[in-house]
């Protein structure tokens, strides 16, 4: 599909998009037709735009460079460089929500795995874009269940329904919409750069 300079390439694009996405906050606005009323008006989403970069790059690189971005990622991020959101290191493994980030992989090599196997289209993109989203949430609650089984789980003492529903289920919305943003940022690049 891609030669290896390019994935290599893809690779790098995706660990800055990641990185500079941890602490983007994503915002919205109002509808068009209620502007000339109240003015453009942005709300918060609740979400930063890591996971649109997580899913960019595999739409646009392809599986492999989106996995191995993700795995650079997460390497950096747990030898101490503070490219997490709450910083770095090897004690990021202990907190509940860390499955979130290692469901980045494997979201990444599905997302690109389905984004290249058809011609890229609104409705196959958002397709690979929802599948690696799923594939994250689906990880980071596995991680939940498994990290619950084990005392010394983190400094939270939430149950587990409510951590689901802290780190998955409310988030979801926000995400979604930034899954619908890069769904046509992804169409359009790779249009333009025909393929």
């Amino acid at each position: 599909m891609f030669a290896a300079s390019n994935q290599l390439l893809w690779s790098m694009i995706g660990l800055l998009l990641t990185m500079g996405g941890t602490f983007l906050e994503a915002y919205g606005t109002t509808f068009p037709w209620s502007w000339s009323q109240q003015g453009i008006k942005t709300f918060s989403l609740g979400v930063s735009y890591q996971i649109g970069a997580v899913l960019l790059v595999g739409c646009l690189g392809g599986k492999n460079a989106g996995a191995l971005s993700q795995i650079a990622y997460l390497v950096m991020g747990l030898t101490l460089l503070p490219v997490f959101a709450e910083g770095g290191g090897i004690g990021y493994v202990k907190l509940s929500q860390f499955g979130y980030l290692l469901g980045f992989i494997p979201g990444a090599w599905i997302c690109g795995y389905f984004a290249f196997k058809a011609r890229p289209r609104l409705e196959t993109l958002a397709f690979s874009c929802f599948c690696g989203l799923l594939t994250v949430h689906i990880c980071g609650i596995v991680y939940l269940m498994i990290s619950y089984l084990f005392p010394g789980r983190g400094a939270e003492n939430l149950p587990l329904i409510q951590a689901v529903l802290k780190y998955s289920w409310f988030s979801l919305p926000g995400q979604l919409v930034v899954v619908c943003a890069v769904t046509i940022v992804a169409y359009v690049l790779r249009h333009i750069m025909f393929y």
